[in-house]
This record gives structure tokens, sequence and C-alpha cells, in this order.
């Protein structure tokens, strides 16, 4: 029976290089038997953990004898190949001794943009967790292309986070949350943060200095993920003595950032996070406040401009006519349909097209407001 102070029935836990891997660049035997063993501890007080883990790469550069990371795809992509294969050994070995079984899962973002394969990969980490296995999830490096380019896994965790409904996305790094440096350049870790504005994502950009490829940026990314789905994040020292056992009882540590929502529906989180939007559609100032403070769905009447090539049923970004970005939806009409229709009267649309699907362009069902 789950104990009264735990607020977490399943965490999505993402391990960064920088916690796996020693001084000298090679995986760290210890730290990864001491993250295995927290996890072991959750899993026994009844939590649901999925294990996002790095340091694929850094071990294959590692047997491979490259002391500094090639800027040569092909060879980060092999050593991706290389490394995932010891990274999962060394897992195995750490987790049988728990007694607990592990499953490889690698993804990309293609993965997740499909939303077939993203509802497959929900449906296979449901029935791993059901059977009492814990998965741990990589990014599929050896056929990823601009993806690599990143060398983190913050922002797929906060997908996965998504995918599984989870309660918590803990990010483990190597620091103890995120500081605010103050004019005397002294450092102030904050402890909660309600929202991320401007002035947080500046913080980010100031610490970067501390953290290896991704950083505090793409941390801070993966947080706003989250919290605009209405799961809390943690940005917490993965040295520190039983963080994971500390965070699950509640315990003030790391940098907290509270959900801005309701937790929302699951397509509503593909379509916001999940998918990869094809294009883009301005709307007028009218539009914009129908779709954000009245609920409205997008008429053409409301449409200033479109750009980028899109079909009937892609995920496309609404913008503001000052190119903000502030909902994504699914389109009823194609780029070149809506380019005909744009700023026209519903009533319009059949007489401009010779045809009308939809009086919605997107209809409010499929349109997610992100902020």
């Amino acid at each position: 029976m789950r104990k009264k102070s735990l607020i977490y029935k399943r965490i999505v836990v993402k391990a960064g290089t920088k916690i796996l891997t020693s001084k000298s660049a090679k995986l760290d035997k210890k730290e990864i038997q001491t993250l295995v063993k927290q996890i072991a501890n959750l899993i026994k007080e009844d939590i649901e953990v999925i294990l996002v883990s790095s340091g694929a790469i850094v071990e294959g550069m590692n047997f491979l004898g490259l002391k500094s990371r090639p800027n040569s795809l092909p060879i980060l992509q092999a050593a991706a190949a290389i490394g995932q294969n010891q990274l999962m050994k060394i897992y195995e070995h750490y987790f049988q001794e728990e007694r607990i079984v592990i499953a490889q899962i690698l993804l990309t973002q293609n993965d997740l943009s499909n939303r077939k394969r993203y509802l497959n990969a929900k449906n296979t980490l449901f029935s791993l967790l059901d059977k009492n296995v814990v998965p741990v999830i990589n990014e599929n490096d050896t056929v990823a292309t601009d993806e690599i380019k990143f060398g983190d896994n913050d922002n797929l965790s906060a997908l996965v986070a998504n995918l599984v409904d989870a309660d918590c996305l803990v990010i483990l790094t190597d620091v103890d949350g995120l500081y605010c440096i103050e004019k005397n350049n002294k450092k102030i870790k904050i402890d909660i943060v309600a929202k991320i504005d401007s002035e947080i994502e500046k913080m980010a950009y100031k610490s970067d200095h501390c953290f290896s490829i991704g950083g505090m940026k793409t941390k801070i990314e993966a947080a706003k993920i989250v919290t605009s789905s209405g799961i809390p994040c943690i940005i917490a020292n993965g040295k520190k003595v039983n963080i994971l056992t500390k965070i699950a009882h509640n315990e003030k540590v790391g940098t907290k950032f509270l959900p801005i929502k309701g937790k929302l529906r699951d397509k509503k989180k593909w379509i916001a996070f999940g998918s990869k939007p094809k294009g883009k559609i301005f709307v007028d100032k009218g539009a914009k406040r129908a779709l954000k403070k009245m609920g409205r769905s997008l008429l053409s009447a409301g449409i200033v401009d479109v750009k980028g090539k899109f079909v009937y049923g892609d995920v496309v970004r609404v913008l503001d006519e000052k190119s903000n970005e502030f909902a994504r939806g699914l389109t009823n009409y194609s780029s070149d349909e809506l380019k005909l229709i744009k700023g026209q009267k519903t009533n319009m649309i059949e007489k401009k097209l010779g045809y009308k699907y939809y009086d919605e362009i997107i209809h409010r069902d499929n349109l997610v407001v992100l902020g």
C-alpha cells in the first residue's frame, strides 16, 4: 500500500549524461547502480517509473577511442550504436540485482509525431508498466538526424511524460536546480516556479555553462511542455543521496515547476507537443481573442495569412499578426484551400472552393491554446 506521504503514482525520470558518467568520460557504474537502487525503492513503494537515459554516445566514444565529441553525424551515430548496447548491459546487470525486468525503447520525434505510432508507443509502455517492467528509453540516435544535434533527452522525457500521463517529470542533472544570479554574482536557488516566463528563460541561458550539451535551456523547454499539459516538473541534483525518494515524499529539493493548468486530454497533448506542425496560420486580433478568451473554433474570416504546405488533418501552428504562436490544431483544410478562403465569411467558402467540408477551419475540440 502506498504511503500517504507519497503524492506521485507514475514518474518519468530523466538521467543526464553528467549524472551517469565519470570525470574520465566513461559510464560510471557506481552512479548507475545508485540510480537503479533508488528506482527500485520507488517501485517497492508502488510507484511506476519510466527511465529516460542519456549516456550512450559518451560510452560509444570511449569504445571508439574518441576524446572529444565529433562533429561528424555518422561517427556520432556509430558511437550511439555501440554505446547504447553497453549502457543497456549495465542497466540490466543492476536491475537484475534488484529482481526487476527492464525493456529498451528507442524513439525519435517521428515516432511521436505520427498519431498511430504515438498510440502504439503509449500502449506498449502501459503494457510494460502493467507487467512491472521498467521501460528504459533513449533517443534512437543511430537513425536520428536533426535530433542528435542537440545531444540531449530533455524534450524527449517531456514528451514521454505526456505520453504516459505521468504525475511528475524528474530531470536529474549535476546542479541543485535553477539559479537566480544577482548583480553581485551571488547565486540563489529557486525552489518554486509558478510560471515559466521570459525572466525564467533568461535565467536558463545564464546557467548554461554549468551543463553539458542541451543545458538548462532545454530543461526549461521540457518543463514548459509538461507544465502546459498539467504535469509538474522537478529539476534536481542526481548526485544527492536518495534524491528520488525525497522527491517522491514531497521533500523540498531541486526546483519545482508547477503545472499552469489542468491535465490536457491525450489527443490535445499530442496536438500540442507530440506532433510536428506542418505549417502556420496567422490570425487577426478578433480571432485570437475568440480562440483564447471565448473557447471558439477558428473560422476563415479571422485568417490573415498562411505559410507552409499542409493538407487536411495536419497539425498547424496558429500565430497572431506579430508572429507569436499561441495555439496549435488539426486543420480541416489544406494550405492551398486556405489561401483562397482566408478572410472570407463562412458562407463564402463553397463559392470560393466549389465545395465546403466544414464551417470551422480548426474546430475547438481539435485546438490547443498554448499560452
